[in-house]
């Protein structure tokens, strides 16, 4: 069992800059592969970022270039850093967490809402 709690959303004009918390908590052992996910009105959750726990990382296309995605084992924390923000980034951001890297991962976090404005 993992508990993920995000944290940093928020309000930004667009071009600018945001940075995104989750700490894990309870079972870190199924912690190997943390994520980044974000979710439109009316879509479904699609993938933004993974990075493992010695720091391997995969990007959506639509996130490389402007969004980092980082983590530091020693807090059980994952980041995610988006830069040059634009007005279609406005969704839910949600962490996610699971041993293998599983496209179904295992533990979700409660979303943390990003809202661009122009």
């Amino acid at each position: 069992q993992v508990q993920l709690a995000e944290s940093g959303g928020g309000l930004v004009q667009a071009g600018g800059s945001l940075r995104l918390s989750c700490v894990a908590s309870g079972s870190i052992l199924s912690t190997n592969v943390m994520g980044w996910y974000r979710q439109f009105p009316g879509k479904q959750r699609e993938l933004v970022a993974t990075i493992t726990k010695i720091g391997d990382t995969n990007y959506s296309d639509s996130a490389k270039g402007r969004f980092t995605i980082s983590r530091d084992n020693a807090l059980n924390t994952v980041y995610l850093h988006m830069d040059r923000l634009k007005v279609e980034d406005t969704a839910v951001y949600y962490c996610s967490a699971d041993r293998y890297g599983s496209i179904q991962p295992w533990y979700w976090g409660e979303g943390t809402l990003v809202n661009v404005s122009s």
